[in-house]
This record gives C-alpha cells, sequence and structure tokens, in this order.
C-alpha cells in the first residue's frame, strides 16, 4: 500500500520479489479481493485495500508498541514516529523547542501532530492512535493518565490604537465591542462564553473562525476584539497588538499531558513526556 510496488515493497520487508508476490497472491485469497491492481499509472489500490490499510496500521503499531523493550530507549538510535495531539496555539507555544529534540541530523525519530476535539483525543488514546495529547480539562477515566503541563490564563487583545489599548475596558463597554471567537477552542468558549453566559450576558460575535492563527490578522485590520490564552499572546511577539485584562473573573488554567495509562512506564513515551516538559520550561 505505501510503495504501489512489489519490488520495493520486498526490499522494504526483506524478500525476495517472488515472496512479496506470493503474499500478495495468498492475501488476494485470503481477502477475496485483488487489493491492487495495475494501471497505466501503476499499481493502484482497490476500495477494500482503502478501507483496510488504516485498521491494519494501527494493529501493527500496537504490534510495534508491544514488542519494544521496556527498559531502555536511545532517541539517537530510535526509529520512531510519535503521533500528539496538538492544536495550533499549542503547536507554537511546544514546537518550535520540542523539535530540537527530535531535528538533530543523526535522528531517526519523526513527528505526526494531529488536532482533535476533546472526545476524540480520549478516544484516539484508548485506541492507541495517539502517544500523547495536550490539551486542558478533558474528562476521561481511569484508564488516561494526566500531568500539568503550564498555566495559562486568558486576556483581551486588541490592534494597538484600539480604545481599549489605552483604557482597559468595563464589562459594559467590553460586550458592546465586537468579537472574534474560535469556535474549536474549549478555553475561548469555557473561560469567556460559559462565564458571561453564566451572569445572563453575551458577546456580538462579529466572525467565528476555526483556528487561532488568523486572529492576529483578523485583529490588525478591524476594531474587533479578541480573547485568547496569555501564552499565545506573548508567543506572537506582535507589535501591532495589546493586550489588557479581562473585565470579569476568568479562572487560570493548566494545559496538561495526557496518555494511557498502558505506556506509562514505556522508556519512550517516558522520554516525549520530559521533551514535552523541557520543551515549556
Amino acid at each position: 500500500m505505501e510503495t504501489r510496488h512489489v519490488t520495493r515493497a520486498a526490499n522494504q520487508v526483506g524478500l525476495s520479489q517472488p515472496a512479496m508476490s506470493s503474499a500478495l497472491r495468498r492475501l488476494r485469497s485470503a481477502l477475496g479481493d485483488e487489493l491492487l491492481v495495475r494501471t497505466p499509472a501503476g499499481m493502484r489500490a482497490t476500495l477494500k485495500a482503502l478501507e483496510l490499510a488504516e485498521p491494519v496500521r494501527l494493529i501493527l503499531r500496537q504490534i510495534e508498541r508491544a514488542l519494544e523493550p521496556d527498559s531502555t530507549f536511545d532517541p539517537a538510535k530510535a526509529e520512531r514516529t510519535f503521533r500528539i495531539r496538538l492544536s495550533d496555539v499549542l503547536a507554537m507555544l511546544v514546537l518550535p523547542s520540542l523539535l530540537g529534540r527530535f531535528g538533530a541530523a543523526d535522528s531517526h525519530m519523526s513527528l505526526d501532530v494531529v488536532h482533535l476535539p476533546p472526545d476524540g483525543t480520549i478516544d484516539a488514546l484508548e485506541r492507541d492512535e495517539l502517544d500523547m495529547a495536550v490539551s486542558f480539562g478533558l474528562a476521561h477515566g481511569n484508564t488516561i493518565l494526566s500531568e500539568p503541563l503550564m498555566s495559562d490564563r486568558m486576556v483581551c487583545v486588541v490592534r494597538r490604537g484600539h480604545p481599549f489599548s489605552t483604557t482597559p475596558p468595563s464589562l459594559e463597554r467590553f460586550l458592546a465591542g465586537r468579537h472574534v471567537r474560535v469556535s474549536m477552542s474549549p478555553a475561548d468558549l469555557r473561560f469567556v462564553d460559559d462565564v458571561l453566559v453564566s451572569d445572563d450576558h453575551r458577546r456580538d460575535v462579529a466572525i467565528n473562525l476555526p483556528h487561532w492563527l488568523v486572529v492576529p490578522r483578523v485583529l490588525h485590520e478591524t476594531d474587533f476584539v479578541a480573547v485568547m490564552p496569555e501564552r499565545f499572546f506573548l508567543s506572537l511577539a506582535d507589535e501591532r497588538l495589546v493586550s489588557c485584562e479581562l473585565p470579569f473573573a476568568s479562572s487560570a488554567f493548566s494545559w496538561s499531558l495526557y496518555w494511557h495509562r498502558r505506556h506509562d512506564r514505556n522508556p519512550a513515551i517516558r522520554w516525549l513526556r520530559e521533551s514535552l516538559r523541557m520543551a515549556v520550561s
């Protein structure tokens, strides 16, 4: 499936070309499907093969994890892809430092970063589709372990020259402004909208966005107001934007690491946890 080529696949797994062809014939017979068909553009996967690809990849991943040594992990020699859940905000906060642990010239490790919603994150950890997740406030059972990674809080952010940039707003002025909201962000909802709704208030949302990284550009060109994690604002280092305190009580919170209990003693996962801690220290 990866190579779409019998000879290259044989070389990759250490078989002869005839042995790989024989294995493909046995797979076709066992599964009742051609799996790969020859076309002018090369071998093409059938629908059945495409349906099987991801479940089989997960099974192989679980076998690989089960056969890993329990006592040692040498990042200089390891050939491994870590799959981590990060939002765009967390990727900005964590990846620049974290990649220094992966980017050495002799390293054979790599990162696969995905952004999943809260429920999907816990499900992916349970199904062994993720090695680690960074988020906050995820509801989970005792099969998932967590620990705080870094503290944060929400702040009001506007363009320099906006009225709020010189005089922090009252609640009345804050609510009178037009707002940018990030719908994928549980922090934006929980520490802003939920707090306001509890006091019978509501923001006037001018634009609802799925991601954070476009928010600064929107603020540059408008008098809109955004509320964002302070660490994200500081990471932007954008002199065109200024922050101020929120005109209502909003609790501080912690971004946390989440991983499955089955991997708690795995040296590779322990190395990844320590690397994430160092990335934000």
